[in-house]
């Protein structure tokens, strides 16, 4: 059984559209992060997000800004680079997860992408309790600032070999995190792994990770 569900939700300041979608039997849900513009609609997301209910985790894939500031986005391009607007954001849909049904009580990890990956560790520094694991895809955890000292999840960096300011701007990142990290490098891939392979390669990593950290008896 599977269920795909459009719902709301609700933060502080608007209400975010989301597509909550449930295997039956889940073991953990997955909140996405999307940066650079883009949207719940990301087909690289929701590729990765399909990938992930093969292994049995629910997935939430949220639009972190609204229709409004979209368009005000598209134009400037500044929003995309508000981190402290993007991880209130997630932290609301961490909190959020908490109680809803029907993703209550299980093990919560993040997907971020591009500078969403930033928000996905802001947030994570916020809920060290909740969050369990965060996998970051062609990411820009630098933006994440000093809260990178303050993650406790298990940090998956995915970068594409080709991508070679992002893979700086992630080692730069990995000598100041203290929690359990990685860094992968995608073979022959650049910023949005389009190669052939290439995305797959990042949603089986990500499945992998989120497997293994977000197990309620976690493998060793």
């Amino acid at each position: 059984m599977f269920t795909d569900t459009a719902v709301s939700i609700d933060t502080p300041q608007v209400s975010l559209d989301a597509d909550l979608a449930v295997p039956d039997g889940a073991r953990g849900v997955v909140l996405f992060a999307h940066g650079s513009g883009s949207s719940r609609h990301s087909p690289r997301n929701r590729m990765v997000a399909e990938h992930l209910h093969d292994y049995g985790f629910a997935t939430v894939l949220a639009d972190l800004l609204t229709p409004g500031e979209e368009r005000v986005d598209a134009e400037t391009a500044a929003l995309r680079f508000d981190i402290g607007l993007l991880s209130g954001r997630m932290i609301a849909l961490i909190d959020w997860a908490l109680t809803a049904e029907p993703v209550r009580d299980q093990p919560i990890g993040l997907f971020g992408a591009s500078t969403g990956a930033a928000a996905a560790l802001v947030a994570a520094a916020e809920r060290p309790e909740h969050v369990r694991a965060v996998v970051s895809r062609g990411g820009r955890p630098d933006l994440a600032g000093d809260a990178l000292r303050d993650v406790r999840a298990a940090i998956l960096l995915i970068v594409g070999e080709r991508d070679r300011q992002v893979i700086e701007l992630n080692e730069q990142a990995g000598t100041i995190l203290t929690a359990p990290h990685r860094t992968h490098i995608v073979p022959g891939a650049t910023h949005l792994f389009e190669e052939p392979g290439a995305l797959l390669e990042v949603a089986d990593r990500a499945a992998q990770w989120f497997t293994t950290y977000l197990s309620r008896h976690p493998e060793s």
